[in-house]
């Protein structure tokens, strides 16, 4: 049994009650007992509390409803009432920027939530909305408080309303940090970005033990639902660390490339950085021939601040880059197709990737870069029956319901349905550049010349000479460099050493874009 010291009902001057307070405050930061902060270190993660200190700026963390304990009995819940319930709220300062979170504590009840838990999460959920200030969730908790029932169940749902109502509201991010089951894992993915820790993290509605009583499988709790699994497989978390420390500064850096709220344009950091800064790399790091790969990564590094961004689900969809970065110092949203992997097509995952992230962008007021290098959509019988149509769709609804500054430039490929999708002029990018390499068209010139003069090669003597003569024939006429720039369908065709002044250019020029969309409650996107 776990006794828990009561507040003494003597003394009456004010000097004993404060020290009384004193005690009871470091009782409650203590946690439990000293044992059981030993088991939590013995598991390789930190305490609640050494977690908030390596969060928040050095001094700043205020807590609310500290002493909080729970109300239930039976089954010995009575005998164990630890203040805080299993819960740490409060806001603090990242980089001098207010910030609400809510911590688990596994040190009491395994994190789990009960009544005055949930109570004390909903309420740090309302003061951030209210406040119009990020929401940081540090979960390390084993779900419902099987002993509190139903009531356990009922917070939960309270948690996943509130997570909704500030949606694209204030930015939420649901950090990792221990076992995350059941319904407890639908509030992290209702938020914007998730984050996760190697070794210590796992996510899954159902646990191994369960898994392996309805299927047979035995399976292990990082192989059903570890940080790998979900930052390469299922693409339930967006960015994956090695340590809480590394996560925690990662979850710093994010913060401060995202505002407040989204009545507000994200922060401005000045750079040293040159915004006329000639990019000559380009001209050797992408080659002309648009069958070679390369590296779109190292594209993006010569173009933003500093060579610095952060990437979002840099293990799953690989065929697509989707991060966040500075321009002049000002935060934008790049969206770029990747050579290096499966050439760069759109597929069902890299289509849910990129669209997800041009939501986040648009709700935040982040300017959206997108680098065009596309052979079309990837073909095959999986795609179609999984669903490319409609998953390929919300990339298409996500770009054209977006009002924020849009920006694309396209490097060499840009074929077929996969080209309007990638944020073309028709529909709505605002400014379109491409490079003297690009090739904007409905298909490859081969694939073109197979099909509009397949007739003329089959009859010909030398059907191979007679195929490459058209080939060249239908690059000469459709695919030049200047064929889309002559129609209108790009604004200019720009050196590759001036791309980003040209970039940092058309986004001031942007800065104060005013787009509406048609009233209505909301929209109806594919699913």
């Amino acid at each position: 049994m776990t006794v828990v010291a009561e507040p003494s009902v003597h003394g009456s001057d004010t000097r004993s009650r404060a020290a009384e307070l004193a005690e009871l405050r470091r009782a409650a930061a203590a946690g439990p007992s000293e044992r059981a902060t030993e088991q939590q270190h013995a598991r390789r993660k930190l305490t609640v509390r050494e977690r908030l200190d390596l969060l928040f700026d050095p001094g700043t963390f205020q807590e609310v409803e500290q002493l909080r304990r729970h109300r239930a009995v039976g089954f010995g819940l009575e005998d164990r009432r630890h203040h805080t319930d299993g819960v740490v709220t409060g806001w603090g300062k990242v980089d001098g920027r207010t910030v609400f979170v809510y911590a688990h504590d596994f040190r009491i009840f395994g994190g789990s939530l009960g009544e005055a838990h949930a109570q004390k999460i909903h309420k740090v959920m309302d003061l951030a909305e209210a406040a119009g200030a990020p929401l940081v969730s540090l979960c390390d908790g084993a779900g419902a408080r099987i002993q509190e029932g139903v009531t356990a169940l009922a917070g939960y749902g309270g948690i996943f309303l509130r997570n909704v109502r500030a949606s694209g509201v204030i930015p939420q991010i649901s950090v990792i940090l221990g076992p995350c089951a059941g319904g407890a894992t639908y509030s992290p993915a209702l938020t914007d970005v998730v984050f996760m820790v190697r070794d210590i993290s796992q996510m899954y509605i159902t646990g191994p033990d369960v898994v392996r009583a309805v299927t047979g499988e035995t399976i292990s709790h990082d192989e059903l639902g570890g940080a790998d699994v979900h930052g390469a497989v299922s693409g339930a978390a967006q960015v994956v660390c090695d340590t809480e420390e590394d996560c925690l500064s990662e979850v710093r850096y994010l913060l401060s490339l995202l505002p407040a709220n989204n009545r507000e344009l994200p922060p401005v950091q000045p750079s040293d950085d040159p915004p006329q800064r000639r990019t000559e790399r380009l001209l050797d790091l992408v080659p002309a021939d648009g069958n070679r790969p390369y590296d779109m990564r190292q594209v993006i590094e010569e173009i933003v601040d500093d060579g610095e961004h952060f990437e979002l689900h840099s293990g799953w969809a690989t065929n697509i880059v989707c991060s966040l970065a500075r321009l002049d110092g000002h935060t934008v949203g790049i969206v770029a197709n990747q050579p290096q992997s499966l050439a760069g097509v759109l597929d069902i995952h890299a289509s849910e990737k990129a669209a997800r992230f041009v939501q986040l962008c648009d709700a935040f007021s982040i300017p959206l870069v997108t680098l065009v290098d596309v052979p079309g959509f990837l073909p095959g019988r999986d795609q179609e029956h999984e669903g490319i149509i409609r998953h390929g769709a919300k990339l298409l609804y996500a770009y054209c319901n977006a009002t924020v500054p849009r920006v694309s430039l396209v490097l060499r490929k840009a074929y077929g349905g996969a080209y309007i999708v990638m944020d073309s002029r028709s529909i709505g990018s605002d400014l379109c550049y491409a490079w003297p390499t690009n090739e904007i068209a409905v298909m490859g010139a081969e694939g073109a010349a197979n099909v509009v003069f397949r007739k003329e090669i089959a009859a010909a003597p030398d059907p191979e000479a007679a195929r490459a003569e058209r080939v060249k024939a239908y690059k000469d006429e459709l695919m030049h460099p200047y064929y889309a720039a002559e129609r209108g369908l790009v604004d200019d065709v720009i050196d590759p050493a001036e791309t980003r002044a040209v970039l940092i250019g058309a986004l001031d020029a942007l800065r104060r874009k005013d787009a509406r969309l048609p009233a209505r409650k909301h929209g109806n996107p594919p699913t």
